[in-house]
């Protein structure tokens, strides 16, 4: 594979059969870090592409508003009031009001068609280390956490991305952190009176902020620091269903990111891993500060940067060059970017490419039309697979019920005859429906592919499809060799 194809491969999407091949891809990698990164995709099947709709963009009030909607309208047609009319109210509300289909949809299209491709790689690695699942109301919130409080703070520093993704109503959701009360908090000590009532401490957030997303169990902290983090956090977050009216008794305003309980606030200092963190909403920014900027986080992460861009086995020199940037820059995340990136093309290591990403890199290489514009979201009637169903199919979606440590980077959970199968069944059906504008030869001689990926297109015989599937499924294009 030409040197191109090879860094976009490693740390992009791959180029579109449409797009010029920049001469300096050095010079490209810097110009991507810093390219604008609208919504694009296509508003019909075969349209030219487009900018995505605001409207199909909402903010959080308006999510949280046509939410609580698509509930009631849920509620009463299971209880069976207002007769055909609910009924019909609640089809037409399924078909414009889920937004979690949306996001998703908007997403693989931005994948495909954005200009912005390395900067889409890189949010991709952070959604998946700030992981919020799919389930409770957290489907309504996972894209706008994608694209508000990952793709937006790229150029930012690690603290503001971390204490962003930790008060993302979002991640409070997935991981219960909405209903957590403090042990000592005004909200424990009024139900402890009321049969009725139930208040307690949820330290799942708590724990997946330190074994996950920041230092780790290599640290060495304790069940006690868990606990004390998970009382830090407790206050934080508000049902995403709850009425306007009830929001502001409780959070004392309407903001969905900002929303802070105190009387659920576990009073007074914590300490987390030695450090005394002070009382009150800010003393979450000073516990998230804390870990960002803690050796054993540094560590953690720089290591799964180079193992996601790198080389599936990145050396102890690329781990401390990462290490290095981030403690002199202090977590600016454009700079570690830079070196990550730096370190992927100068190691001529093949990286193995998840099943998500090579999809889009298939359907961007070979100019295929494989997903709906989103005036056709809603469409049965044609061959095109519905956003949800391809990622179903493929075993990896942000939007899935997943566990909070993510999709693994190695390989060999990757590698299994069933998850070879199902890339030749989505290869097969990107030619077959995808309409691709390049043949596997064409798309050969402009990555410059190896001759054995030639030999292996070769032996499947004449067949167009046949040479595509075996093209689109081989080693090289998997990212597993590049000789």
């Amino acid at each position: 594979m030409n040197k191109q194809f090879r860094i976009a491969q490693k740390t992009g999407l791959m180029f579109r059969d449409d797009e010029m091949l920049p001469e300096d891809m050095n010079a490209w990698i810097q110009s991507q870090l810093q390219v604008a990164s609208p919504a694009l995709g296509l508003a019909s099947s075969y349209a030219d592409v487009a900018q995505w709709p605001d409207d199909l963009q909402p903010d959080l009030s308006r999510r949280a508003s046509m939410w609580r909607r698509y509930r009631d309208l849920e509620n009463q047609s299971r209880e069976g009031k207002n007769g055909q009319e609910t009924q019909a109210a609640r089809q037409a509300n399924r078909h414009e009001n889920l937004t979690g289909k949306m996001d998703e949809h908007k997403f693989v299209q931005r994948n495909v068609y954005g200009a912005d491709q390395v900067k889409l790689r890189i949010t991709a690695f952070w959604a998946n280390h700030f992981t919020i699942g799919n389930t409770f109301d957290t489907s309504q919130m996972i894209g706008h956490a994608i694209d508000e409080g990952i793709l937006a703070k790229l150029n930012g520093s690690f603290a503001d991305l971390l204490y962003g993704m930790t008060t993302h109503p979002g991640m409070l959701t997935y991981l219960d952190n909405v209903w957590s009360a403090g042990e000592r908090s005004e909200q424990a000590k009024g139900c402890a009176r009321r049969p009725d009532c139930q208040a307690g401490l949820n330290d799942n957030l708590g724990r997946e902020l330190l074994e996950l997303h920041t230092v780790s169990v290599a640290a060495g902290y304790t069940e006690e620091d868990i606990k004390a983090a998970a009382n830090v956090l407790a206050g934080w977050g508000i049902d995403f269903s709850e009425e306007l009216s009830q929001m502001r008794k409780k959070a004392g305003g309407t903001d969905h990111w900002n929303a802070y309980k105190k009387r659920w606030a576990e009073p007074g200092s914590k300490k987390v891993m030695g450090q005394s963190i002070y009382a009150g909403r800010n003393g979450l920014r000073q516990l998230t500060d804390f870990l960002a900027s803690h050796d054993a986080t540094i560590h953690h992460i720089s290591t799964k940067l180079c193992q996601h861009f790198v080389s599936d086995s990145p050396n102890t020199e690329e781990i401390e060059a990462v290490k290095i940037v981030w403690r002199e820059s202090e977590g600016d995340l454009q700079l570690i970017h830079t070196k990550v990136l730096e370190l992927a093309v100068n190691n001529p290591d093949a990286k193995f490419i998840w099943p998500m990403t090579w999809l889009f890199q298939v359907v961007r290489l070979s100019g295929a039309t494989y997903f709906k514009g989103w005036e056709k979201i809603h469409d049965y009637d044609n061959k095109l697979m519905h956003t949800h169903k391809v990622f179903e199919e493929l075993g990896q979606s942000f939007w899935s019920s997943r566990q909070p440590n993510g999709y693994s980077d190695d390989k060999d959970e990757w590698m299994s005859a069933e998850m070879f199968e199902r890339r030749v069944r989505f290869a097969d059906a990107i030619y077959r429906n995808g309409n691709p504008r390049q043949s596997a030869k064409e798309i050969m001689d402009r990555i410059g592919a190896s001759n054995q990926t030639r030999a292996l297109v070769a032996s499947v015989g004449p067949s167009w499809r046949d040479r595509f599937i075996a093209l689109m499924c081989s080693p090289e294009l998997m990212g597993l060799d590049y000789v």
